[in-house]
């Protein structure tokens, strides 16, 4: 009864592209600040907990004419199987007739959107003059995190990679990170950029500019006394009650943005510091969005610490299917199918 289009992971990886998903992800920030979009509830279910679990995350794109949801599963055991670990997939749907228009692959999808959220907090917290990069955590998103923010700050010079699990996975990820950029992002590679793996996470902390993290951490990695004034941080891991990836501290009298406030007082990064009263929702400056409408500003000094704590939305991977889709006609790429 319903054509739809199909679009599988090879598709996607062809058809976006950093700069664009990048652009794509700032318009929606805008449109969620001036109250063109909604965001449904979180659903997370742990089938085996720390083994297997699920999350769907939904909502809805007044102006584009759409909603629709995401749903990922992560299966640690996977690996055993030859299978990945994190797989997801993207529905979108009409708001007008609520038919459904697509189905998409979600794991590359997730990775360049969290990606270009990444580097879009330290495009508007950051110092713009901003050299050195350190990203905690060298698994799969990492990649991405420096491909955008290497994309927005032409400037930076040394990117720092550490993990605490693995140094090992530190070193694999500096050895092959130009394959990387240039072969599966498309992203060109600067050879001036020197890219370390680091096993001083202390001294590594106290000369970065721009902090991302992106561990599945419970326990803070960095701790307060280490960071130099100034310094941004762009928290991705916490996206789950319990989660934390920075010292509580770091946030009291920090300028902090977040992605979505109810969503990041319960399951990111500020959610223990306000449980702990080390900062109040008050204390929160507000959405990165309300930043980039030109409704508040971002950072005030040179010498304020900035927060962008961002759990991702659905809004980020409907905007990005709807990318991909756009090009993907452009492209004569994809499969229709009737439902």
């Amino acid at each position: 009864m319903f054509e739809l289009k199909v679009l599988c992971k090879e598709e996607t990886e062809k058809i976006l592209k950093i700069n664009t998903v990048i652009r794509s992800v700032e318009e929606v920030y805008r449109q969620k600040a001036l109250g063109e979009t909604e965001v449904f509830p979180l659903i997370f279910h742990e089938f085996t907990p720390g083994v297997a679990d699920m999350d769907i995350k939904s909502g809805w794109l007044k102006g584009s004419g759409l909603f629709g949801l995401k749903l990922v599963s992560w299966y640690g055991e996977n690996a055993k199987k030859q299978l990945p670990a994190l797989i997801g997939t993207i529905l979108l749907f009409d708001d007008k007739t609520g038919a459904p228009i697509g189905i998409l692959d979600g794991a590359y999808i997730t990775g360049i959107r969290t990606g270009a959220a990444g580097a879009l907090g330290a495009k508007y917290l950051a110092r713009p003059d901003s050299e050195r990069l350190l990203i905690v955590g060298a698994g799969h998103v990492a990649a991405f995190q420096v491909a955008a923010t290497l994309t927005l700050f032409p400037n930076i010079k040394e990117v720092m990679i550490y993990d605490a699990m693995d140094y090992k996975s530190a070193e694999e990820f500096v050895q092959n990170i130009q394959s990387v950029l240039v072969n599966n992002l498309h992203v060109p590679f600067n050879e001036s950029i020197e890219f370390v793996a680091v096993k001083d996470i202390k001294g590594a902390t106290g000369k970065s500019d721009i902090i991302i993290t992106v561990t599945p951490a419970r326990e803070p990695i960095i701790m307060a006394e280490w960071v130099k004034p100034g310094t941004h941080f762009s928290c991705i891991g916490a996206d789950m009650s319990g989660k934390e990836e920075i010292d509580p501290e770091i946030l009291r009298g920090a300028r902090i943005f977040v992605d979505d406030m109810e969503q990041c007082i319960h399951v990111g990064e500020i959610e223990i510091p306000i449980k702990k009263n080390i900062i109040k929702k008050e204390d929160i400056a507000g959405e990165i969005g309300e930043i980039i409408a030109g409704v508040t500003k971002g950072r005030e000094n040179d010498e304020q610490i900035t927060v962008f704590d961002a759990t991702g939305t659905a809004l980020l991977d409907l905007i990005t299917a709807k990318l991909a889709f756009d090009e993907a006609e452009k492209m004569n790429l994809g499969t229709s199918v009737n439902l």
